[in-house]
């Protein structure tokens, strides 16, 4: 089987900053808690939204799902689109697939929203599926949403040394490691070199240019 490599979104195909912290701010707000500061919001790019609403703001369950809710009115309306594609993505993505890679995307994020952000930065083709979460709540782990990945690219056990997963946070790497295949971190986005190397990543890059030689090198 042809090296396959999963992709996260957020903070490693585009920058959703914007987007992100807006409608965090905005699911808070509704439930009476204040955070002016978008820089100090940037934790919840990646991570699974209801969990990280609980640990920031001390939601109970039921007040994170209505604070998802809340962030989810905002993001279908404006907040997918306020996002930027990192320089360089779309000539890395252009060469592994002319090398004979096999492209995919998991993220944590609602396939739903997944799809039309790869469609609006033109990207979308590059990839043979694009897996994420439900908006029921189901498939939110990074490790749930990789092992749907490899089912549809019908990889078994036997070809999980052959499956990459890049990403830029923990979660990327936790899940990686969880479903037994080969984790790549990229400091570029959100975690940082010391996050990613302490939740045990394979490889670490720090540039686009970096990611494109190394996938091509494994």
């Amino acid at each position: 089987m042809a090296q396959i490599i999963l992709f996260d979104l957020d903070g490693t195909l585009t920058d959703p900053k914007e987007g992100i912290t807006r409608c965090v701010q905005y699911g808070m707000e509704a439930l009476g808690y204040a955070e002016p500061d978008l820089d100090r919001l940037t934790p919840f790019i990646g991570p699974p939204l209801k969990d990280m609403f609980m640990e920031y703001c001390g939601f109970e369950p039921e007040q994170a799902d209505e604070a998802v809710k809340k962030y989810r009115e905002r993001f279908s309306e404006k907040g997918m689109y306020e996002n930027e594609i990192y320089e360089g993505i779309e000539d890395m993505l252009r060469t592994l697939k002319e090398s004979g890679r096999r492209l995919g995307v998991a993220t944590s994020k609602p396939w739903v929203f997944a799809e039309p952000i790869l469609r609006h930065f033109g990207i979308l083709d590059y990839f043979e599926f694009v897996t994420g979460s439900e908006l029921s709540g189901e498939r939110v782990q990074k490790s749930e949403v990789i092992e749907e990945a490899l089912r549809r690219f019908g990889a078994g056990p036997e070809d999980k040394g052959n499956v990459f997963m890049v990403g830029d946070r923990k979660h990327d790497i936790f899940g990686a490691l969880k479903a037994g295949v080969v984790s790549v971190g990229v400091t570029y986005g959100y975690g940082g070199y010391e996050e990613l190397s302490q939740a045990g990543a394979g490889h670490i890059v720090d540039t686009v240019e970096e990611l494109t030689e190394l996938l091509l090198k494994l």
